[in-house]
């Protein structure tokens, strides 16, 4: 017998796939979700590429989508306070990645806490309960998840439930987010603010340019970050459009079925599209859409946004329940047209 032969062949099959990775290769699978638990988070990869990982940090005190990436290899989200890049703004550490909360519940802050500071008391979190389950599905994925909404002494206000469909198109990728929230342990109000709900902070070239200097981080010969001023907006390409039809600045506190974001990062055209759903609260929602990077939906808040309004001040009763559906899309290398747009809307709002 050649026992050299039988030694190499030993080997070769000890260090191939096993049965259920050869299945795994086999299917031509391009959006695939895997759930590393000790690293608290689950990751989504697009044609074996990272498009975002769904994950709870500690000190952040809500579960984000972060990173999000480009089809071209670019963060969308800034990243600071978790992975500070050289150049980008130091301010607000709150806001990071993608979430969904709301400035004011029974008077806690589940939206600013995490800011600089902490001196503010009632501030409120969303911590994650758990994974339900992950399931890569060939061109989409899906995540399911259980949260809590406790206020500042730990007591549950709501329970979530959201269900995160992850998928790639033709010509972009995009997050679909379904969120039911239940008043669990007595009558809840989400009290009238602008600061809310369902959001994104941007790298710092989709922002908008700005006149005079910015304040911006700066990486030091010794790995640390120092404040300097920013005079240079060369980079700095980010425009809004709202369906309809305003721009700029001026989209701040109006009311659109979806607002996109385009810019590019590093000659990538990137385009950012956040889709309101015809059955959300308050459709179509108000924009609390920044120029410094702060990109966001908010039903819940009217007062702040349109001078002279009533509050809104929307309610829940003990053990109502309300649902309320996004989709964020991320275009790569591609410059949408209204029209381009109002389809995807469209096929959403069919879901």
């Amino acid at each position: 017998m050649n026992w050299y032969l039988v030694l190499v062949l030993a080997l070769v099959m000890s260090c191939g796939p096993s049965s259920s990775e050869k299945q795994t290769e086999e299917v031509n699978s391009s959006v695939e979700v895997i759930h590393h638990p000790d690293a608290q988070k689950v990751d989504v990869m697009i044609d074996n590429q990272l498009f975002t990982s769904y994950c709870w940090p500690d000190k952040v005190y809500k579960p984000i989508f972060y990173p999000i990436m480009t089809a071209g290899g670019h963060f969308v989200t800034r990243g600071y306070p978790l992975a500070t890049r050289d150049g980008e703004r130091g301010d607000h550490r709150h806001q990071v990645g993608a979430w969904f909360n709301y400035g004011s519940v029974n008077g806690n802050d589940f939206w600013g806490n995490g800011a600089e500071g902490l001196t503010r008391k009632n501030l409120g979190q969303v911590k994650l309960l758990g994974i339900e389950s992950v399931e890569s599905m060939g061109d989409k994925g899906l995540i399911v998840a259980r949260s809590s909404w406790l206020d500042s002494v730990g007591q549950e206000l709501l329970t979530e439930h959201s269900t995160f469909e992850i998928g790639k198109a033709e010509n972009y990728n995009y997050i679909d987010r379904t969120t039911t929230l239940t008043a669990s342990n007595g009558d809840v109000v989400f009290e009238d603010t602008k600061e809310g709900s369902f959001a994104i902070r941007l790298n710092r070239q989709l922002e908008l340019p700005t006149d005079g200097d910015v304040t911006v981080l700066r990486k030091q010969a010794n790995g640390s970050f120092e404040e300097s001023k920013d005079l240079d907006n060369s980079t700095v390409t980010g425009d809004y459009l709202s369906s309809e039809g305003i721009t700029g600045y001026d989209v701040w506190g109006t009311r659109a079925k979806w607002m996109q974001l385009s810019g590019e990062i590093e000659g990538e055209k990137v385009s950012v599209v956040i889709f309101d759903h015809p059955n959300n609260v308050n459709y179509p929602t108000y924009w609390h859409a920044r120029g410094y990077g702060l990109f966001s939906a908010n039903p819940f808040g009217v007062e702040d946004f349109v001078d002279g309004s009533e509050p809104f001040n929307f309610s829940l009763k003990k053990g109502e329940s309300f649902t309320q559906n996004y989709r964020i899309v991320i275009g790569s290398d591609v410059g949408f047209t209204p029209e381009q747009i109002n389809q995807i809307a469209e096929d959403f709002n069919n879901k």
